[in-house]
């Protein structure tokens, strides 16, 4: 069974505010998408997409063909789960608790179970407080958590991470803003300032708990550069992380851009190939 899951920032919910003037992006992202057909779509930034009888969320379920959950979200920038019932069947497990406590943006997880693992295959999308990364290191972990509460490790976290990636090249300090300066590299002595540094700490927290970065994860194995793609306007931002029984399903990687202010990313896994030795319960 190959299933293709991709993670997209939407940029506010698909719609564009400059100078007083909002213009509808919707159907460019829509399009981009539609080009990568996902099977799994972890998306960032649903932001109005539960107003007017959740209008957005149902344009979006019909112009992809995916039924659509909602996370709730305490900033309003919540993240969305889309999901193809034709490859995946009926969704089997759905969990949001403790999230708007735990986390800036919310997170849910969704779960199916699949002929081909022996327990739940689940997927959360994940958008990280973009602050401190201290706090996002707790919400990271927080979700690395959630995403096995159904047991036998068989997950998958994509999103937009806020942060730099467990390794690679160094971000494109130039075009740092001050904000994100401040809260992506290591703090340092501002009266003997020495070369910045990337703050690895929130990929390493979540690499820590048994996940692993797919594009870095090819990389070391092939040497191609294209894989490692910044997907923000200064570093790559954005990942697709899957546990450790599901690396051996990764198949294939890529980033697109769909004309959000973050490239798409997607990877193709083949889930026949996953690790089913072992599987453990949580508790």
């Amino acid at each position: 069974m190959q299933i293709t899951v991709m993670s997209q920032n939407l940029g506010r919910g698909g719609w564009q505010h400059t100078d007083g003037a909002i213009e509808d992006r919707w159907p460019q992202l829509a399009g981009a998408i539609n080009s990568v057909r996902p099977d799994i779509l972890l998306g960032q930034e649903a932001e109005g997409w539960s107003a007017d009888g959740h209008a957005r969320l149902i344009r979006a379920e019909h112009d992809l063909d995916m039924d659509g959950i909602l996370a709730p979200s305490p900033s309003g920038l919540g993240p969305v789960t889309m999901y193809r019932r034709d490859t995946l069947g009926r969704r089997t497990y759905l969990n949001h608790d403790h999230s708007s406590r735990e986390t800036h943006h919310g997170f849910e997880v969704v779960g199916w179970n699949l002929p081909c693992l022996p327990a739940p295959l689940t997927a959360g999308s994940v958008h990280l407080s973009p602050y401190d990364p201290v706090r996002a290191a707790s919400e990271v972990s927080f979700m690395g958590s959630r995403v096995h509460r159904t047991g036998g490790g068989f997950a998958i976290l994509g999103g937009d991470f806020n942060y730099p990636p467990v390794a690679g090249p160094e971000p494109e300090y130039a075009r740092m803003r001050p904000y994100n300066r401040g809260s992506r590299l290591k703090v340092t002595d501002p009266e003997r300032p020495g070369p910045p540094k990337p703050d690895r700490s929130v990929a390493w927290r979540i690499a820590g708990k048994g996940f692993t970065d797919v594009a870095w994860h090819l990389y070391k194995g092939s040497g191609d550069e294209n894989l490692l793609t910044r997907t923000g306007s200064d570093d790559r931002i954005d990942w697709i992380l899957v546990s450790d029984p599901l690396v051996p399903c990764i198949t294939e990687y890529g980033v697109i851009d769909t004309g959000s202010d973050h490239r798409g990313i997607w990877v193709k896994l083949d889930l026949t190939k996953a690790t089913t030795s072992g599987v453990w319960s949580y508790r």
